[in-house]
């Protein structure tokens, strides 16, 4: 199982709304779920924030459908998530604690996880949901 995660957080960052966007893919190269979601406007809102909660959210699903007892890599082209999940990095304080810590935690229900940094180019499809989740968060709020 491949999970590709992505987030953003504009126009500004810190402080825009932060999207995410996430695709699962099975071991035959199948999509079996895309998704995208808003984590939030504002203070407390970060690339970061955006990064890992996409993070959260993919693992969420895969808890969800039972998917714990397979082999899962998660990719991503955020430097620092793939870093402190791997335990290369350490983490320190910052706007995603909380994101981090449960990412941790759902982390920890999996049997096999691993984690791999890709460059920007192979992760479009998770870049795209994010951008689309952002650009349909503010065309409703009529404000960017």
């Amino acid at each position: 199982m491949v999970v590709y995660v992505d987030g953003l957080c504009e126009p500004v960052n810190p402080g825009g709304t932060a999207t995410y966007g996430y695709v699962v893919r099975n071991d035959a190269g199948r999509d079996i779920a895309r998704k995208s979601g808003v984590v939030g406007k504002g203070t407390g809102m970060s690339n970061n924030v955006a990064e890992y909660a996409a993070l959260c959210e993919a693992l969420r699903y895969l808890i969800r459908e039972k998917m714990t007892l397979l082999p899962v890599e998660i990719r991503s082209d955020s430097r620092l998530l793939v870093n402190q999940m791997k335990g290369e990095w350490k983490f320190h304080k910052g706007l995603y604690a909380q994101e981090y810590k449960e990412a941790k935690g759902l982390t920890s229900q999996f049997e096999r996880v691993k984690f791999r940094w890709i460059p920007r180019e192979e992760n479009k499809e998770a870049d795209a949901l994010s951008r689309e989740a952002y650009f349909a968060a503010t065309k409703k709020s009529g404000r960017v």
